[in-house]
């Protein structure tokens, strides 16, 4: 049996309504804040991830964590000529502060700069993250030693 238009359309109405309350409510649960201990978690993830790389002297990997790869005007060709250190060893330590979507993470780091002649030098950095759409990303800055 066909219904007319305006009761198809009063039907339609009736049915939208429960089914747009539960997509609302299902998406509000997704959207909720995530947990501070979730959050220094995930950042420490990150932040492994993207030593290890640099560890690795693995650019590509680097690249995608570092918040230059989100701005316009940079390549990792560009990043990848920036970089004349050699990296020994690396430790992240632990998440130093976090507020909001900036944040210090300690990394012991051994490096050498085989140009200056320098190597096996130590320092525990205190290394800057930046959250961007949700990710972090290793904040951009003009020298991190």
């Amino acid at each position: 049996m066909k219904l007319p238009q305006f009761e198809r359309r009063r039907v339609l109405g009736c049915l939208a309504v429960p089914v747009v309350t539960a997509l609302a409510v299902g998406l509000a649960g997704c959207a909720s804040t995530p947990s501070p201990a979730n959050d220094r978690e995930v950042l420490l993830q990150r932040a492994n991830v993207f030593w290890k790389a640099m560890l690795e002297n693995d650019i590509a990997t680097a690249w995608a964590h570092e918040e230059l790869s989100q701005k316009p005007g940079w390549t990792l060709q560009a990043y990848a000529k920036r970089e004349g250190i050699v990296y020994e060893n690396v430790e992240v330590r632990d998440v130093r502060s976090l507020e909001g979507d900036r944040a210090v993470v300690n990394v012991k780091v051994t490096y050498s700069v085989p140009v200056l002649r320098m190597s096996g030098q130590e320092v525990v950095l205190q290394d800057e993250w930046v959250r961007l759409q949700g990710q972090w990303y290793h904040a951009d800055r003009k020298s991190i030693l």
